[in-house]
C-alpha cells in the first residue's frame, strides 16, 4: 500500500478530552514501517506530519514530562 493510500485509510485519534478544549486537536494515525501520521484536526484535508514511531514517542515522554510548557 502506498502512503497516500495509507492515510486515507489511517485509523485516525485524537485525545478523549479534546472536546472540552474548543477543538484545538491533533490526530494520530498510527502507519506501517513504525510511523506515526499527524494532523490538525480543523484541516484533514492537508498533508499530515509523518514521523517515526520513536519520534512521537520522544514527542509524548516530553509532553508529559512538561517540556513543552510555556
Amino acid at each position: 500500500m502506498n502512503l497516500s493510500e495509507e492515510l486515507r485509510n489511517a485509523h485516525w485519534r485524537k485525545a478523549t478530552k479534546s472536546s472540552s478544549n474548543g477543538g484545538n486537536c491533533l490526530e494520530v494515525g498510527p502507519l506501517s514501517e513504525s510511523r506515526v501520521a499527524i494532523r490538525d484536526t480543523e484541516a484533514p484535508d492537508q498533508a499530515p506530519y509523518v514521523v517515526r514511531a520513536a519520534v512521537w514517542d520522544a514527542f509524548i515522554h516530553g509532553a508529559k514530562n512538561g517540556e513543552f510548557d510555556f
